[in-house]
């Protein structure tokens, strides 16, 4: 049976905290649980913090302005990406350095303090391999880390939480060469595991104003050890650039 649950009573995370620690001391865990942290609670721990008092827009972002976009967050969103996709009335979909295509490049006000914004980590995958040597040192067990974020996708309406760093489990599993239920065997199938854990976690959230950041998803058979990057489509393989 697998069990989704929320942790509750986490502080408020400032720059600097501990994240892993104060998750190993918030919840029992056990070994084989899948820790999902929402990618603000990291960043926030990790002074992904901008303050746009101190950006000066350049030229590039006032073009890229809708009638309600600050041109202070278009530029901190220019900042962090390596290709602009699309853009349109303010909205800018870009491509991180981490090989993410997303709104606004990650880059977001919500849950941020006045005046700031939010960026995603610089190395999501690294944040998550050092939370789970924290938990793995303060609590004594094996657990696997996935730290996830809201992204839109093509052709579809709303959001769903996606996996942006991972630790301790394979990413993708990887159907390809078994057989389906005529013995037909499978040439493409690979499940994103990650992006389906991080799914699951959010529906414990019901909205931005939770405070649960942190999730336990209990009792799903993983293996393997790899990172975010592999969810990532090479740029040979994508049909849409």
């Amino acid at each position: 049976m697998i069990s989704v649950f929320a942790v509750e009573g986490l502080p408020e995370i400032r720059t600097g905290d501990d994240l892993g620690a104060i998750i190993a001391n918030a919840y029992p865990l056990l070994s084989g649980d899948v820790v999902v942290i929402a990618h603000k609670t990291v960043s926030k721990a990790e002074g992904r913090i901008v303050a746009l008092a101190d950006v000066e827009p350049s030229d590039r972002a006032h073009a890229l302005c809708g009638p309600d976009t600050d041109a202070r967050q278009i530029e901190v969103i220019l900042g962090e990406t390596t290709r602009v996709v699309r853009s349109r009335g303010g909205l800018v979909i870009a491509e991180t350095r981490h090989g993410f295509v997303c709104a606004s490049a990650g880059v977001d006000r919500s849950n941020a303090d006045p005046g700031t914004v939010i960026l995603l980590p610089v190395d999501s995958d690294a944040s998550a391999r050092a939370i789970r040597e924290t938990v793995a040192r303060e609590a004594d067990v094996q657990v696997a880390v996935i730290i996830t974020d809201s992204f839109g996708r093509p052709f579809r309406r709303g959001t769903t939480d996606v996996a942006i760093g991972v630790a301790g489990l394979d990413p993708l599993r990887d159907l390809r060469g078994s057989l389906d239920r005529s013995g037909r065997a499978l040439r493409s199938t690979q499940i994103a595991l990650a992006d389906e854990i991080a799914a699951a976690a959010d529906l414990t959230r019901t909205g931005k104003a939770d405070g649960l950041p942190v999730v336990i998803v209990r009792g799903v058979p993983f293996d393997g050890d790899g990172s975010a990057s592999a969810l990532v489509m090479p740029a040979d393989r994508d049909l849409f650039r």
